[in-house]
């Protein structure tokens, strides 16, 4: 299916920095914004939201960098259990180190890391050391005192004014950091608190793009989000506070309705005045609403972002990762939204390849998997497992000829290449399987392509696979998971997995 463009990104780029800019004025020339979401790379918003640019967000802050510090959050219980961004597959503090570097090639260089909920852990301390040893300012946060109850143990000195003053030059402060929890809020009032006993007047407010406060509740978009957040529980509900003190209809999400009250409290005293704010609407800088140009269009595609959450919490779930209540709430949004996972369109074509390849081996011991992706004209191509390669691999092959025009029957690795790599495998790496993995493959394939025009067409091909929906029968081993990530295609699986060996690697 041709994915239409439904966002505008210029449009959403002005009014945001209109809306920034403007709240800035409202404080004494200082706001610290927390960013929520994903600050690069959102891929999520680009799915949900067609045509959206998944790294707008480093746009704005390159038009704000001469008014900008950036500095990054991370809970150091995220730290010490190893908790995992999917969409990289790398752990949190990776991330960390990642965003670091990426901001730096934008031209904007980050502040400070500030561990919060910091209390010595190991592998905190560790994560701490080594980005001082690279000469990155590293701050650390306690667990606040009497949070979140006790508003004038919070607002003391043995609450916010226990954490170190974070030492800032410009007016805007971007407060960031890898997933929710990170500590960015606690870190924005933190600093609030100590600038107010400076007598600096300065501000806070929240930079969220889902949900969007200004569609409707049941909008497929805002039921995106909630799957997309069913493991941390997240729901979205109508903003009371917006409603009573506006007699308007604005979305909002569980936990900034229920902090609220009391946010509001910690705010008035902080300020020893009436808070900024009537609602946690208020609090939010979102113009992403008014750049949606398609409705439809984002209906269709946050439909099917809902089925890929689906597919991914039961895959988690077989892996151990995710619990049964967060699959059960994913298969509620499939049901409330009157959805099959088979309206994902590649669904059953990946299926029937399996069936295929289970018919073709009768008798053969081991598992048959299918896979299937869909290009961006709409065709359908699917691929299976064999002694030669993985599903993935015949997949990705499979579609690469298909766009180069090249002959099925014509081969792209030539039988000296994939003998050599299998002899490395098994003779010298000790390795059980012979088959291919797409990473394997891919750099077998760059090696066929010195000398064979046709694998060196096929290979050019590649990055038109970017943004293809891929579903496979089976779970993907980690080389066919990196591969596939790194071709860019939104991949789900069935919960199944591709061999009874426990260990994969």
């Amino acid at each position: 299916m041709i994915r239409k463009t439904c966002f505008d990104n210029e449009r959403y780029l002005e009014e945001q920095t209109s809306e920034i800019i403007k709240r800035m004025k409202m404080f004494d020339n200082k706001l610290y914004l927390e960013f929520g979401g994903k600050l690069l790379y959102d891929y999520h918003a680009a799915r949900v939201l067609p045509g959206y640019d998944p790294n707008i967000k480093m746009r704005l802050l390159s038009e704000l960098k001469d008014k900008a510090d950036i500095l990054l959050c991370i809970f150091a219980g995220d730290i010490e259990r190893k908790k995992i961004r999917a969409d990289f597959g790398i752990t949190y503090d990776s991330d960390a180190l990642k965003l670091i570097d990426d901001l730096r090639n934008w031209g904007i260089n980050v502040l400070g890391v500030n561990i919060t909920r910091f209390e010595n852990q190991p592998s905190a301390t560790l994560f701490k050391n080594k980005l001082e040893r690279r000469g990155i300012q590293v701050y650390t946060h306690s667990f606040t005192k009497g949070y979140p109850t006790d508003v004038d143990l919070i607002v003391s000195d043995e609450g916010y004014g226990a954490n170190g003053y974070i030492e800032t030059e410009k007016p805007l402060v971007i407060v960031t950091g890898p997933g929710p929890g990170s500590g960015k809020l606690a870190t924005c009032l933190s600093q609030l608190y100590h600038d107010y006993l400076q007598g600096k007047k300065s501000g806070y407010a929240k930079f969220e793009t889902f949900p969007i406060w200004n569609i409707p509740l049941k909008h497929p978009v805002n039921v995106a989000y909630e799957a997309a957040t069913a493991d941390i529980k997240d729901f979205n509900l109508i903003d009371p506070f917006h409603l009573e003190a506006y007699g308007k209809v604005a979305v909002n999400y569980n936990r900034d309705v229920e902090i609220f009250p009391v946010l509001k409290r910690i705010l008035e005293k902080i300020t020893g005045g009436e808070s900024f704010y009537k609602s946690p609407t208020d609090m939010g800088l979102n113009r992403a609403g008014f750049a949606i140009s398609d409705d439809e269009g984002t209906k269709e595609a946050a439909m099917q972002e809902i089925i890929r959450r689906y597919f991914r919490y039961r895959c988690e779930y077989a892996m151990g990762f995710a619990d049964k209540e967060t699959v059960q709430r994913v298969e509620l949004f499939i049901k409330e939204s009157n959805l099959e996972p088979e309206h994902r369109r590649v669904v059953v074509p990946a299926r029937d390849a399996a069936k295929a390849a289970i018919e073709e081996n009768k008798g053969n011991e081991g598992i048959f998997c299918g896979a299937a992706i869909e290009l961006k004209d709409g065709t359908i191509i699917t691929g299976n497992n064999s002694t030669l390669m993985h599903a993935a691999t015949s997949l990705i092959i499979h579609a690469i000829k298909h766009l180069a025009g090249i002959p099925p029957k014509l081969p792209l690795l030539p039988d000296s290449i994939t003998e050599s790599v299998q002899k490395l495998k098994m003779e010298i790496l000790k390795e059980k399987t012979v088959s291919l993995d797409l990473e394997e493959a891919l750099i077998a394939l760059s090696i066929s392509a010195m000398a064979n025009p046709a694998a060196q067409l096929a290979i050019e091909k590649l990055k038109d696979l970017r943004d293809c929906e891929v579903h496979m029968t089976h779970i993907p081993t980690p080389g066919d998971e990196a591969g596939l990530r790194r071709l860019g295609v939104h991949l789900t699986s069935d919960p199944n997995f591709s061999t009874k060996n426990l260990f994969i690697s």
